[in-house]
């Protein structure tokens, strides 16, 4: 769920009403997905449960929808919001159904799931028996077992509220983990993943939500800079830089009032950034200016999620036309050009590379 802060407002007051997920089971068939594909996750429609689940395979360039509605006998659930692969097990994130359901990789079946999370919104894995899984709308990140499937404790954000709190992408460097504050916030949090606890924060600017370590070890945020009349404030979003040993800003890339950068990727050799703003761009991770003209322009499409192939380097870009109808999403090479596209589910907004 990506929306802007004030439209999330209107869906913290819903959560507070209800929002829980009725799984009505039925009937399952045999899916399989092959190869090194892509995972889409289509987040569907707030409070419709109608998330979904896509399958790409690149080499055979054909899509399978609904792939967990089909092994699984009911729907993903409301808000599919992020996906992470670990030793043969895809963790879903659903976020306004406040479950992570595990599943396996080549049938999609369940094999386990997380329940009574309050909104999560992405899962980091720091072993076998330990992960944590930040939250919307809550000022704890929590602690939970993926092997028992439970939770186990949380760790206490500092100087955040349960209605203004939200932690989001979180980066791992050594035994510290970082993690960006979104939701009428500006900062960093650095974790002792030996302790769980925060032991410092980092100042930068309004919003922060995307998070990448570059090939050289340094950590790169977007912040969105808010939104006009919010009570945070409003100021230009802007690409920063971050030393994660010094644990300082080393540059800032502002962009102008009203722009709307998201999405930030790396390519696999973690050299090269890209992001969304209206139009999809790139930027050497060695680069002193910002760039000026954009790799790939929407075209009055509107483009929502982005993933580069960390093999091959072709770039995904989702295009949730209407956030009512199927989504597209196009397959581009490196330098831009149209390699192929397809229909994935409602709004497709998150990618998982298997």
């Amino acid at each position: 769920m990506k929306h802007s802060i004030h439209t999330l407002l209107v869906a913290a007051a819903l959560l507070l009403l209800g929002g829980c997920m009725k799984w009505d089971y039925g009937q399952t068939e045999e899916v399989t997905a092959t190869g090194a594909g892509l995972f889409v996750l289509n987040e569907g429609n707030f409070q419709y449960g109608n998330a979904s689940l896509t399958y790409y395979d690149p080499e055979t360039k054909q899509a399978e929808n609904e792939l967990f509605r089909r092994a699984n006998g009911f729907r993903l659930g409301d808000v599919a919001q992020s996906m992470t692969v670990r030793d043969g097990i895809g963790w879903i994130v659903v976020n306004n159904s406040h479950v992570i359901f595990a599943i396996d990789l080549v049938t999609c079946r369940e094999v386990g799931r997380i329940t009574d999370l309050t909104s999560p919104r992405y899962i980091h894995f720091l072993s076998d028996e330990k992960a944590y899984v930040t939250q919307l709308w809550d000022n704890r990140i929590f602690i939970v077992d993926p092997k028992r499937f439970e939770i186990t404790g949380c760790i206490e954000c500092p100087r955040m509220t349960m209605e203004s709190g939200s932690t989001e992408q979180m980066v791992q460097y050594g035994r510290y983990l970082f993690v960006t504050c979104w939701s009428y916030q500006n900062r960093i949090l650095k974790i002792d993943t030996e302790t769980d606890t925060v032991v410092d924060e980092l100042t930068v600017g309004i919003q922060p939500a995307s998070l990448v370590l570059d090939c050289y070890g340094k950590l790169w945020t977007l912040t969105d800079g808010g939104y006009e009349g919010s009570p945070y404030g409003r100021e230009a979003p802007a690409l920063w830089r971050i030393d994660p040993e010094r644990f300082a800003v080393e540059q800032e890339f502002r962009f102008r009032l009203g722009d709307t950068p998201s999405e930030l990727q790396l390519n696999g050799a973690k050299d090269r950034l890209y992001w969304i703003d209206d139009d999809v761009w790139q930027m050497e991770v060695t680069a002193r200016r910002a760039p000026v003209q954009p790799l790939l322009a929407s075209r009055g499409t509107k483009y929502y999620g982005l993933t580069v192939d960390p093999v091959r380097g072709d770039l995904y870009v989702a295009d949730a036309i209407d956030y009512q109808q199927q989504g597209i999403v196009y397959r581009h090479a490196a330098d831009g050009e149209l390699l192929d596209q397809f229909y994935a589910g409602v709004t497709p907004g998150a990618f998982c590379w298997k």
